[in-house]
């Protein structure tokens, strides 16, 4: 069986309209797409053979994305830039060909710019979710 290729992740930021409109702001090379639940440990005395057990369901889950890539336009820039700067989590959809959109409210916790003076403005974004995040796989 081949392995899954890496692919780029196209970013989508929400207006906060109802209907919410997305609008595609970049694509990344992800390097991470991490996906955790804190677990809570409910082991007690009379746990079977005093094996930990742990509450279903009662952790804290999280999301969190980084990659690096370039931003479609200016405008894409200043979305990503006014949310950053002042402190928003905007709905993002992360569309990951192949597998799915993963989407919900996200804070930019870093957001760095590189570049050299006769090439293209590069840009890394680390985003970590907060909210409920939701996930669609794409059908195939």
């Amino acid at each position: 069986m081949a392995g899954q290729r890496g692919r780029d992740v196209l970013i989508r930021i929400g207006d906060g309209g109802s209907p919410e409109a997305f609008a595609s702001v970049a694509g990344i090379r992800a390097r991470t797409i991490s996906l955790s639940a804190g677990l809570i440990e409910a082991t007690t005395t009379e746990s079977p053979q005093a094996w930990r057990e742990l509450a279903a369901g009662a952790g804290v889950k999280r999301a969190e994305v980084s990659g690096s890539g370039v931003f479609k336009d200016a405008a894409s820039d200043a979305l990503i830039r006014l949310a950053y700067f002042n402190g928003d989590t905007p709905r993002f959809q992360l569309v990951i060909p192949g597998f799915g959109v993963m989407a919900g409210p996200f804070a930019i916790s870093e957001l760095s710019y590189s570049g050299e003076h006769n090439d293209e403005a590069g840009f890394a974004i680390r985003l970590a979710s907060a909210g409920v995040v939701t996930f669609v796989a794409e059908a195939g």
